[in-house]
């Protein structure tokens, strides 16, 4: 099975003027410059984030080389032949946040995830550190909405925002050489599939079939910052049935 893709109506932002008056624009080499907003994993302070990126796309397109959002903060690279530190600071201080708006139509996206233990090593453990029993969960994970705030690690890899307080726990102190692609995980207040297989230290809860990472696609990535993402929990029958593979470090398939 794919993973779904579906549209779901987005919400509007009232804060910006207020992030305005706590934004600091900070120089990163010649050639770049970071606007850092109040810190914290925050939806409101994300979606602020991206709505820059989308004013600046638009408004500021001679120049301008990239935008890089994180959680709070979007890194602009820009042409110092275009650009200097300070003419670019003041132009983005100038920007009236009151007439950038925060209304998206975020795409919502269903990912299958198999949480039999034989793919969850560290499924036991996460009930152990909550006091809850594996059941439940796996109910708590399967049934929230997360928020892909930024994309970064490996190519593919989504950090997704909005998982039960519950279920928080830290990574691990020495993290695995080698982590499955697919593998769905926790790390401290995050939750995350790894898209390629590679060394890790979240805590592996789960797998999915589908691919996150697929250069022969385009966009090759499943995720996009602001996309919402529901997990699905399948049987482990109907993983393997999925082009599944329970081989360590192989890599998932789903057409």
């Amino acid at each position: 099975m794919s993973p779904r893709v579906r549209r779901s109506s987005g919400g509007t932002g009232t804060e910006m003027a207020r992030l305005h008056e706590q934004a600091q624009l900070l120089a990163l080499g010649d050639s770049a410059l970071v606007i850092e907003l109040p810190p914290g994993i925050d939806e409101g302070t994300n979606s602020a984030v991206h709505a820059l990126a989308r004013w600046i796309a638009i408004n500021l397109r001679v120049g301008i080389i990239e935008t890089v959002p994180a959680y709070h903060t979007l890194t602009v690279f820009y042409d110092p032949c275009t650009y200097g530190f300070d003419e670019l600071k003041s132009l983005l201080a100038d920007i009236d946040f009151s007439d950038i708006t925060l209304q998206l139509e975020p795409r919502l996206v269903f990912i299958p995830v198999c949480y039999d233990l034989s793919l969850a090593p560290d499924l036991p453990l996460l009930a152990e550190h909550c006091g809850l029993p594996i059941e439940q969960v796996v109910a708590l994970h399967a049934g929230a909405t997360y928020r892909v705030f930024f994309l970064g690690f490996k190519p593919g890899f989504a950090y997704l925002g909005g998982l039960d307080a519950r279920l928080h726990m830290p990574r691990k102190a020495s993290p695995r050489a080698l982590v499955p692609a697919g593998a769905v995980a926790i790390g401290g207040e995050q939750t995350g599939v790894y898209p390629q297989a590679s060394p890790g230290g979240w805590q592996i809860i789960g797998r999915t079939p589908s691919r996150l990472f697929d250069v022969s696609k385009e966009p090759p990535c499943l995720l996009q910052t602001g996309d919402q993402v529901n997990f699905r929990a399948i049987s482990l029958q109907e993983f393997l049935a999925q082009d599944g593979s329970t081989q360590g470090g192989s890599p998932q398939g789903a057409s």
